[in-house]
């Protein structure tokens, strides 16, 4: 029974990345259809997957981290604009049945991702 999750660390203060809102795309035909939109506790983590099993489907989605409300009540950040306001994840689910997660680290000034398990 495959589930798509995610988590947000911030390499800058090695801390979780809580109350960071993210939003869950669909492609289809060229546009985007909202499925979801989860905000990260205390953990960097949602509470619920952003799939459960019954909802996988074979198909190209995009994730977007909207980081500039986060970034703006850090403490140790001061910048505004954010330089990074929001991230978008493009991705591929091939496999109904498999995991998928998708970690985000993230700094003020860079980023990266990968498919983790």
């Amino acid at each position: 029974m495959g589930l798509l999750t995610t988590h947000v660390l911030n390499t800058a203060t090695g801390r979780p990345a809580k109350g960071v809102n993210i939003e869950l795309y669909v492609l289809t035909n060229n546009s985007r259809q909202l499925i979801c939109s989860r905000i990260t506790n205390h953990d960097g983590r949602c509470d619920q997957p952003l799939l459960l099993a019954h909802e996988m489907r074979v198909g190209m989605y995009e994730l977007d981290f909207v980081l500039s409300d986060y970034f703006s009540d850090s403490d140790t950040y001061s910048d505004n604009p954010s330089f990074l306001s929001t991230i978008t994840i493009r991705f591929g689910i091939s496999g109904i049945t498999e995991n998928y997660h998708i970690p985000l680290l993230v700094s003020p000034y860079g980023y990266s991702t990968y498919r983790g398990s």
